[in-house]
């Protein structure tokens, strides 16, 4: 299955990435994130230039993990901008608009992962395991 992203997504997505990787993510305050989602992120970041293709349940689930935590992040960093100016601030506007583009990913994402998981369901004749979500493939080509 494909995932479509517009540049103004994979560029917010993109940059809030790196910005949670280089431990700088939660409204400036450094946070390591956790190992799992490092992880995902790092497997995610060099798929950004396109729109991307997700192969398998469990590599949605590892993108999922990652734009969650991205976007929770993002909405950290948006309401920190509210209150610290005002809602019409340039810094305010920006970090809605990051959020709000992330959020587009992450809403189809979980799309991705519902028609993969009853898709599954139907072939399987039950919800997907760890096991059908690794090993069966919803190859695009």
């Amino acid at each position: 299955m494909i995932l479509h992203c517009t540049f103004e997504e994979l560029s917010a997505l993109s940059a809030a990435a790196e910005r949670v990787l280089s431990g700088s993510g939660e409204a400036g305050i450094a946070v390591a994130a956790p190992p799992e989602v490092v992880a995902d992120l790092e497997a995610l970041c060099p798929r950004l230039v396109g729109d991307i293709s997700v192969r398998t349940l469990a590599e949605q689930r590892s993108m999922l993990r990652a734009v969650d935590y991205v976007l929770t992040d993002l909405h950290a960093r948006m309401d920190a901008a509210i209150l610290e100016g005002n809602p019409a601030a340039e810094e305010a506007i920006t970090a809605y608009f990051e959020y709000a583009n992330v959020l587009l990913v992450e809403e189809r994402l979980r799309r991705i992962g519902a028609q993969m998981s009853a898709l599954i369901e139907l072939m399987t004749g039950q919800a997907p395991t760890d096991e059908s979500a690794r090993s069966i493939n919803f190859s695009d080509e």
